[in-house]
């Protein structure tokens, strides 16, 4: 006999698609770990599992009982076939052909440079004016433009580049299935193969020491990258490097101008930085829901998941759940139970970046832009405060960030 999720009769269990979710989901997230781990969430035919254990078994899926099958419809209508949805050696070939790009030398010696002048740049059009808004000045710019100038794009594209992303997160994060979302995103899978196709194949004929390059000239075991998978590949990056790298920034200064000893201890440590940005990705993740499909029927906290079946694991929930971490509520980048140098890695003790075989391939990357963003902003801008009266506020359900942030601070001088 197999059990069932757990129903409440007494009183209603949270609705992730409701507005009251939207304003604040994390007493819903407790409320969910403590009564009800597991609910069958009918209006999106998936499973809601919320707590940390739970969550961390299925993204490492040690027994092979859960696949990203779920892609299939979740993301290959926007971005074609991309890695995500690959397994056994087809993956672990796609993964080496486009990891070296993101870590080591490539990423120190090539990209650095680039993340570091794109910060620089975009900060000089507003250091001499002692305010601005982090997220529409700096934030959802800076990654796009550093991802753009990665694959040797043209940056006076950026706005098409920008309008793309958030589309397909719009998509991404369409729970309630609204249908104009939905064909928006599959227009911008036409748009996005129509302008990168001719560019890929103009990069075959003329490899340059871009990544677009990189990705075209990259073999393994034989194995090369077709057209579609550089296409596909370019579009997941853009969008998931874009969306989530853009929301981590701002919700790192929203965390730190919101606890001022916090900020105060960063701007005289810049080794903190790491610290600030692991408690960021735990307290308010970028990305609160991943999902997955079961491969089989299996057993979770609160009863059981049937085989094929969809798994959001809330990961905005697991984050701070208080089995796992201390009175996880608290904003505390000096906190004991988070280790800020396993932070980017496979080895991480939070789920922002998921874990096992599809931990972001892109984590050092993120890593590298939110330190360079948050030292270059910091000596930019001494005296840095909220704006008179804000208070910052997330906005979103399957993303997640600040959507304003105004702050002021002393202006450079000359």
């Amino acid at each position: 006999m197999t059990s069932a999720p757990q129903e409440s009769h007494v009183s209603p269990l949270p609705d992730i698609l409701s507005p009251a979710f939207a304003a604040d989901p994390y007493g819903a997230y407790r409320t969910m770990r403590e009564s009800a781990p597991l609910i069958h969430h009918e209006a999106t035919d998936s499973y809601l599992v919320s707590r940390y254990e739970d969550v961390e078994r299925v993204f490492k899926d040690k027994a092979g009982e859960f696949t990203t099958d779920n892609y299939d419809w979740q993301i290959e209508p926007v971005h074609g076939r991309t890695i995500l949805q690959l397994s056994g050696r087809e993956h672990a070939v796609r993964r080496a052909l486009v990891a070296p790009a993101f870590r080591g030398a490539d990423l120190q010696e090539k990209f650095l440079p680039v993340i570091e002048r794109n910060a620089r740049e975009l900060i000089d059009t507003f250091r001499h004016a002692g305010e601005a808004d982090l997220v529409g000045g700096f934030a959802t710019r800076f990654p796009v433009l550093v991802i753009a100038d990665m694959l040797g794009l043209d940056r006076a594209d950026h706005d098409r580049f920008h309008a793309w992303y958030t589309t397909v997160i719009a998509f991404l994060g369409n729970l309630a299935g609204d249908p104009e979302v939905a064909a928006a995103g599959e227009r911008t899978r036409q748009e996005f193969a129509a302008y990168m196709i001719p560019v890929i194949r103009q990069r075959r004929d003329a490899l340059g020491d871009d990544l677009l390059s990189a990705l075209c000239a990259a073999e393994v075991d034989g194995v090369r990258m077709s057209d579609e998978d550089i296409k596909a590949f370019c579009s997941l990056l853009l969008a998931a490097g874009g969306e989530t790298t853009d929301k981590a920034i701002a919700s790192v200064f929203a965390n730190l101008l919101t606890h001022p000893e916090q900020l105060a201890a960063v701007q005289e440590d810049r080794s903190l930085i790491d610290r600030a940005f692991a408690e960021t990705l735990r307290y308010t993740p970028p990305v609160h829901m991943i999902m997955r499909q079961a491969a089989t029927e299996v057993e979770l906290s609160g009863g059981t998941v049937p085989a094929d079946a969809t798994i959001t694991c809330l990961i905005g929930s697991a984050n701070r759940d208080e089995s796992r971490y201390h009175e996880p509520d608290r904003f505390d980048l000096f906190r004991t139970d988070l280790t800020s140098t396993n932070a980017f890695s496979a080895a991480a003790d939070h789920l922002a970046f998921a874990l096992g075989r599809h931990f972001c391939v892109g984590a050092l990357l993120a890593r590298a832009e939110v330190e360079t963003a948050v030292n270059q902003l910091l000596d930019a801008m001494p005296g840095l405060r909220l704006a008179d009266g804000f208070t910052p506020a997330e906005q979103g359900v399957f993303t997640r960030g600040p959507q304003l942030l105004p702050v002021r601070f002393s202006p450079a001088s000359g």
